[in-house]
């Protein structure tokens, strides 16, 4: 199946063809055509394919020009040019393989490269280049994927797709239909799927759902459930609408009738998530609550291709009580983070979505959010397992983490995919460029760590804050309750007021 492909596609294979041997990370947004890219790569040797899931191993093979061996339940490969892997079933063949049987090695929705089962394949085989594609290479997840690969060598992401009208813009809503999914059992960075199951598939919140749909949905809409039951409920309350799970055995026949507007509503339990070609979704309600940023992106992603007549994707994130736990919602899309916002403030952000970072900033940008900071970077430290050295860090909601000392302001830009970022005009790691600024500042402001170590802070600050201190926030926020302020709170504040 010849494609014609696109100027960025070309320039990622020209990109490739010209690597030296290692391992590299390619990023394409949901609907950018990453399948198309990778089947065509200059092949200069063998070539396997990885994949987890059986609409994954069985897609690329049109897209290839030569004969593809398939290693899944009953199916074996016989020495073909390319073979396309489940990595459930190859990595229990190994011994049917030499190590170097392949030149290159191509993980599809390489996000899940950090799995034991993958890492097996890849300690096994020693090709010239093992290359990663995905939609979603998401460190938010702790997910360490920067020690399979040594660098992301090609990005184009949603932002990058929308501004060049690859994909379609994005209105965002947030509908809170009342869920509590605080005490829900985490498991592997999301929540543990038959508790959130338990807690979400109630009449009261079913019928949430619907009254929802009635009222915010535009056109053909896909909707995403905890489980097979929850998506059966769900559809039986909404005229017309047909329930979508592994069970279901005429899928493709299903995405036509929706696609011709026959079926107004699919709802479906990981499903729709990666591989399934959709060309027709105007709105996506995500009914399934999930603080993987990976899985968050490619349920969206169903909704994102254009089509004509189409003129944006409605996207409605139903939300609830989560606790400490992080969700999952439109502005994850972007990277950017919803933490430092307000609970009380959090519903009002929506709008399209690249309205939403100045929104963010803007709700963000407020006290009780600034003397929340030093938790907020704690956890999100502990989470990607850094070193901060006590520096009293702000995380902005773009991902910078800023330091602010007399007269000025160190900032660290967000970290890339691979935990990367930009400091001194180098790309390093972002522990490196902590262990910089603190080195830095030990040397050239020592005089000052009582304002950046947070440590001196929490032993000088539990007093109550100076009359100074407190006159100088009622000069900048008349109406703001100083009562009850202790002196590193106050400091915070202050921080924040001067160096904005």
């Amino acid at each position: 199946m010849k494609l014609e492909l696109r100027d960025y596609q070309k320039e990622c294979l020209d990109l490739i063809d010209n690597l030296q041997p290692g391992s590299y990370l390619i990023q394409m947004a949901t609907g950018c055509g990453k399948t198309a890219t990778f089947t065509n790569i200059k092949r200069k040797g063998r070539v396997l394919v990885l994949a987890h899931r059986e609409e994954l191993v069985t897609q690329p093979v049109k897209y290839y020009d030569c004969p593809v061996g398939i290693e899944m339940a009953n199916h074996k490969s016989h020495g073909e040019p390319v073979v396309i892997a489940s990595v459930q079933s190859i990595v229990h063949r190994l011994e049917n393989f030499k190590p170097t049987e392949f030149d290159t090695i191509i993980t599809d929705e390489a996000h899940h490269a950090a799995a034991s089962t993958y890492r097996k394949v890849y300690e096994y085989f020693k090709p010239r280049l093992h290359l990663g594609f995905t939609a979603t290479p998401n460190r938010g997840d702790n997910v360490r994927l920067d020690d399979i690969y040594q660098d992301i060598i090609f990005e184009r992401d949603i932002k990058w797709a929308i501004k060049n009208k690859y994909l379609t813009d994005i209105y965002c809503m947030r509908v809170n239909i009342g869920y509590d999914i605080s005490k829900v059992a985490r498991r592997m960075g999301d929540f543990a799927p038959g508790e959130l199951e338990e807690v979400m598939n109630q009449e009261v919140l079913n019928n949430a759902i619907a009254e929802t749909y009635k009222k915010y949905a535009k056109g053909q809409t896909l909707i995403f459930a905890c489980s097979v039951e929850h998506a059966k409920a769900i559809a039986g309350k909404i005229p017309g609408a047909v329930a979508v799970t592994a069970e279901t055995k005429n899928r493709e026949e299903l995405i036509k009738k929706f696609t011709n507007r026959e079926i107004p509503v699919l709802v479906n339990c990981m499903i729709f998530t990666e591989g399934t070609d959709m060309p027709l979704v105007e709105t996506v309600m995500i009914a399934r609550p999930t603080s993987n940023s990976s899985l968050y992106t490619q349920m969206v992603g169903r909704g994102l291709r254009l089509y004509p007549g189409k003129d944006k994707l409605t996207l409605i994130d139903l939300v609830g009580t989560t606790g400490r736990a992080n969700l999952c919602t439109a502005p994850t899309l972007i990277g950017v983070d919803l933490n430092a916002v307000p609970a009380n403030k959090q519903d009002e952000i929506q709008g399209d979505l690249f309205e939403l970072p100045d929104l963010i900033a803007e709700k963000a940008d407020c006290p009780s959010s600034w003397i929340r900071n030093i938790e907020i970077v704690n956890i999100w430290a502990k989470e990607q397992s850094y070193k901060t050295h006590d520096v009293n860090y702000f995380k902005m909601p773009n991902g910078n983490m800023v330091v602010f000392i007399p007269k000025r302001k160190i900032v660290i830009p967000a970290q890339d995919e691979l935990g990367k970022t930009i400091w001194n005009g180098q790309k390093v790691s972002m522990q490196k460029a902590f262990d910089e600024v603190y080195l830095y500042l030990k040397e050239n402001h020592a005089n000052e760590e009582y304002i950046w170590n947070v440590k001196m802070m929490k032993q000088w600050g539990k007093v109550p804050a100076s009359e100074k201190q407190v006159s100088m926030i009622k000069r900048f926020m008349k109406d703001f309750d100083t009562e009850n302020l202790n002196k590193m709170q106050a400091t915070q504040i202050l921080n924040r007021l001067f160096y904005k």
